[in-house]
């Protein structure tokens, strides 16, 4: 098979949680230019629908749905929908996320659990109901966004979110597992761990300790808004049929300093 070909995502359909903006948004902008179909949710559907309008003048097919991942039936009706108008799930990719700043003494229980919910939870509940889809197909790629974040700990003086923090080890550790308990199905599961990218959840943090992690960092930059599309492909494609389990760190060496 020729390299292009193993990159090529003509005819699959894809789900991006999150896709309204962000990370998120610039996933589901590599899969539509690699000719996959794509469904963007999140909690604010305005913004999926412009993300939406413009991946179907890339020449794709794209559906914008609202959706709470931590909400069951929202959950259900994505899955739902993007059956109704494609008939098939080959792609998911759990980007949907949150984050809360506060030092862990004075952290507020309904913060962490809204974290929680939407970091882990929402994980769990988008897989589980996709992979009921992607078990009856016999195969399926599913992509958790971790984060550097939760790889190690970090310094409070610019990131002090440890409900943060520990979600992302749980969607770590959730990937590996799920991939050994689905990879019978035909499911690959990986992960992406990205480093500091400016979106809008980060911006606090960056310009509070961007010197700092700039300093932390090999490359002496931050994430742009190219740097998850070739990862994420990769992932996505058959270019990865050998690779499960896997986290994929993206974030200019800082893991390793």
């Amino acid at each position: 098979m020729h390299v292009k070909e193993l990159f090529d995502l003509t005819g699959k359909v894809a789900i991006v949680t999150g896709g309204g903006r962000g990370l998120g948004q610039q996933i589901a902008e590599g899969f539509a230019e690699a000719g996959a179909n794509v469904v963007v949710c999140s909690r604010k559907l305005e913004a999926c629908e412009e993300v939406s309008e413009g991946l179907k003048k890339i020449g794709v097919e794209s559906l914008a749905l609202k959706c709470d991942v931590s909400n069951p039936e929202d959950v259900r009706n994505v899955v739902e929908r993007t059956m109704e108008k494609f008939g098939r799930i080959d792609i998911l990719v759990n980007n949907s996320g949150a984050s809360w700043g506060a030092p862990v003494e004075e952290m507020p229980l309904e913060a962490w659990n809204k974290v929680m919910n939407t970091n882990v939870t929402g994980t769990f509940l988008m897989s589980q109901a996709v992979g009921r889809v992607m078990i009856e197909q016999k195969g399926g790629k599913i992509i958790n966004i971790a984060s550097v974040a939760g790889l190690q700990g970090s310094n409070p003086k610019y990131m002090n979110a440890i409900g943060y923090n520990a979600s992302k080890g749980a969607v770590i550790t959730f990937t590996k597992d799920l991939a050994v308990k689905w990879g019978h199905h035909g499911i690959y599961v990986n992960a992406i761990a990205p480093g500091f990218f400016p979106t809008k959840m980060s911006k606090g943090l960056l310009d509070a300790g961007g010197e700092a992690i700039l300093e932390g960092t090999p490359l002496r930059k931050f994430g742009t808004d190219t740097d998850m599309k070739g990862v994420a492909l990769f992932l996505a494609s058959r270019a990865s049929d050998f690779v499960t389990g896997e986290i994929v760190v993206v974030d200019g060496g800082s893991h390793v300093m």
